[in-house]
């Protein structure tokens, strides 16, 4: 029997409304949701293919337990018992720092991955974290915590009231968008040029997105630092800063300005292959639009200038008096997010509280370089990681120099991995606990809402129920925090219901909370949810600042209302609330920061640096989000290819010829992989896309292995990292290329 029902994308950051077709339990369609409150219809052929991901015969779908070296299928008890056999002894014999967490993107589109691994982290006791974050956005992170006091408070460009949109290093037509979410990214790109809005696309290659827009900038790669820095110095010596109400609200203004000086379009321009007077117009544009915003993403991160670049975005949108105000960039406001605090100072952003083990690298928001991870486990010594909990996460592929953390994770006394495939990473797993399909998650974006260009909330339950004997991704993760903790066997509802009474606790004791003064005991009594985790959901909406504070506020959001509304609720546009989000100890913008100064000579140095011959950018398919979707044929066509993109004079000079195989030389090692000849890339640039590279033994991803392309991160060796944020650089780097063989 067919019947229909809803869900939210969990492929990508858009978050679409998705209608599907269910015949038992098998999801045999997927549509865009018309009624869906933010994405009104728009679907990505990601989202089209939720079925075949659903339905993949290699998803794992019971546990695994590593017997006489071998992977074994077993019971849910039996990997749970497995798991507390291993863990806690090995954590009283070597202390918990001889346990690594390991997180992968694919936790911010989960509700389960979104509230349990900090729980996770305490029970554990160790302060080794590694996420994705350091090879994707930690320097935005940084920049946000280095400017505002907050890491997460990361304004995004009002997409629909801007007048000019500037993009570096993001190509929303393939992603979607990302750190800025918004569904149908393309249309409302369309929409800001119908309305007389301008597009500035700064990119090394000439994307779908460049395409589209007014002006395309090839810039090399990895100076995008330096073209803001000359924004910056023309808006000074041009008399165009306009703080446009922000006066009282900004420190630091003329540092910044005596800082950037020399940075003038003229200085920069060679460094960056740009022309001074275009520059020099791009500044003058941006300080006379109406509105204007400018929006950096991963090909500005994750590069050797990775945090000043994203700082210097944001001083561009503050000095043009363009942040916190409609058109410009703005601080979304979460149904599930704290409430607004009242303005004044604050408790301000720290790095390097402390230093991996190894090589010393600070951490940054409590983690440490992804990078840095094979060292610490394959380098003796005491406080030497042993143990690992790896949450869908391959850093295998996405880690630099993939090989060396391969062979590390072959040595650990103990892995868990929770992945519903075998793959890269999960192969060394000693126990493997695969979540079930996504058609049998529900769905709230916690994350993403944080980052939303128009505020609404939206949940949507699992479309086809659980068999009874499988666990939903929630109690896994719950259950691994028992065994971490040392009460193996406990009821996991327990750990649900030991964070109801902490934060009940603590707003009871808040005189600023709508239930200050009330008891705990009988506000949880009024918490509805079918579980743990609904009842959690239902906690943060009652008590986020939409919230109906458990009747303090009638009209207000509780997890009923949601549900009696499918297709979402819209909380409308972003408004100004700079006030509310400030953190800094001074409660003021703190706009040149003690680590951006110590890091600017870095940049200034740069300045007189001699280009190599070639540098390597990535890229994004439409069709792939890093390596998850390989494993899809629907997903395998068209662009999505793994292939080295080469500028058609660079390809005459060096010999290389379309459909040919080259041999790309990094300092982390060498791969070949077939030519594509374009003038798509700009001179002096070669192009490889990542999360590729499915050729290893013992992974379960057939139709990957079928065309399992190279990892373009076996090209580094680990070392290149951004200082402040310990960002790899994955973007910019110097390569080698010949003709193979």
């Amino acid at each position: 029997m067919s019947r229909t029902a809803l869900r939210i994308c969990p492929l990508c950051e858009a978050t679409c409304g998705l209608t599907l077709t269910v015949e038992d339990d098998l999801v045999t369609g997927a549509r865009g949701d018309r009624d869906d409150v933010f994405s009104k219809g728009f679907i990505c052929p990601k989202g089209a293919s939720f079925g075949q991901l659903d339905a993949d015969p290699d998803r794992l779908t019971r546990p695994l337990v590593r017997r006489d070296g071998r992977l074994e299928e077993a019971s849910w008890d039996e990997a749970f018992a497995a798991v507390a056999a291993a863990l806690r002894p090995l954590i009283d014999a070597h202390g918990p720092e001889s346990v690594a967490v390991v997180l992968g993107n694919p936790n911010v589109h989960t509700v389960a991955g979104a509230l349990y691994p900090r729980m996770l982290l305490r029970a554990l006791g160790t302060p080794n974290l590694y996420t994705a974050s350091t090879v994707d956005q930690m320097p935005k992170h940084v920049s946000s915590g280095l400017l505002f006091g907050d890491p997460d408070a990361i304004p995004v460009p009002d997409l629909d009231r801007t007048g000019h949109l500037l993009l570096l290093g993001a190509n929303p037509l393939e992603s979607n968008g990302s750190l800025c979410t918004a569904p149908d990214f393309p249309g409302r790109l369309r929409a800001l040029r119908r309305r007389g809005g301008r597009l500035t696309v700064v990119d090394p290659r000439r994307t779908r997105t460049a395409k589209l827009a007014d002006e395309h900038l090839a810039i090399r790669p990895g100076t995008d630092a330096l073209l803001l820095a000359a924004l910056v110095q023309v808006l000074f010596a041009e008399g165009l800063v306009a703080l446009d109400g922000l006066e009282n609200q900004v420190t630091g203004v003329a540092e910044v300005r005596d800082a950037t000086a020399e940075f003038t379009p003229e200085a920069v321009s060679a460094a960056c292959e740009l022309p001074a007077d275009r520059i020099r117009a791009l500044a003058r544009d941006l300080a006379a639009a109406p509105a204007a915003a400018v929006y950096g993403r991963l090909g500005n991160s994750t590069v050797e200038f990775g945090t000043l670049t994203n700082w210097l975005v944001d001083v561009v949108n503050i000095l043009t008096g363009n942040l916190d105000r409609p058109g410009g960039v703005m601080f979304p406001l979460s149904a599930t997010g704290r409430a607004p605090r009242p303005a004044g100072p604050g408790r301000g952003f720290t790095l390097g509280r402390r230093h991996s083990r190894v090589s010393g690298h600070p951490e940054a928001k409590g983690e440490f370089p992804l990078a840095a991870l094979a060292e610490e486990i394959d380098t003796p010594g005491d406080g030497r990681v042993r143990a690992a909990v790896v949450i869908a996460a391959n850093p295998v592929l996405s880690a630099p120099d993939g090989r060396r953390l391969d062979e590390a994770l072959a040595g650990l006394d103990f892995m868990i991995s929770v992945d519903p495939y075998l793959n890269e990473t999960s192969r060394h797993a000693h126990v493997v606990l695969p979540p079930p399909r996504p058609s049998q998650n529900p769905h709230f974006d916690y994350a993403l809402n944080a980052l939303a260009v128009r505020n609404q909330a939206r949940y949507t339950r699992e479309a086809v129920p659980l068999a009874e004997e499988r666990p939903a991704e929630s109690e896994i993760l719950a259950r691994l925090i028992l065994c971490a903790s040392g009460r193996a066997g406990a009821d996991p509802a327990g750990v649900d219901a030991m964070v109801i009474d902490t934060v009940l606790g603590k707003a009871t004791a808040d005189p600023h909370s709508p239930v200050h003064g009330r008891e705990t005991a009988e506000l949880a009594a009024r918490l509805a949810g079918r579980d743990g985790a609904e009842r959690r959901l239902d906690l943060m909406l009652r008590l986020g600042p939409y919230g109906d504070g458990f009747g303090a506020r009638p009209d207000g959001l509780s997890l009923e209302k949601l549900l009696a509304h499918p297709h979402g609720i819209d909380l409308g546009p972003l408004e100004p609330r700079l006030g509310q989000v400030l953190n800094t100890r001074s409660g003021r913008v703190e706009l040149y920061p003690e680590p951006i100064a110590a890091d600017l000579p870095r940049l200034r140095r740069s300045l007189d640096s001699t280009p190599g011959e070639l540098v390597l950018v990535g890229r994004r398919h439409l069709r792939s989000n890093n390596s998850w979707m390989h494993n899809l044929p629907a997903l395998r066509g068209g662009s999505n290819r793994c292939t080295l993109q080469v500028h058609p004079s660079d390809a005459a000079r060096l010999g290389l010829a379309d459909g040919a195989a080259a041999r790309v030389k990094g300092e982390g090692g060498e791969l070949e992989a077939p030519v594509e000849v374009t003038d798509a890339v700009r001179s002096g640039v070669v192009s490889l896309p990542h999360g590729w590279g499915h050729d290893r033994p013992g992974t379960r991803l057939s139709v990957a292995a079928d065309e399992p392309g190279v990892n373009v991160n076996q090209l580094l060796d680990g070392t290149r990292l951004d200082p402040l944020s310990g960002t790899a650089v994955l973007n910019g780097f110097p390569v080698r290329v010949e003709p193979a063989g």
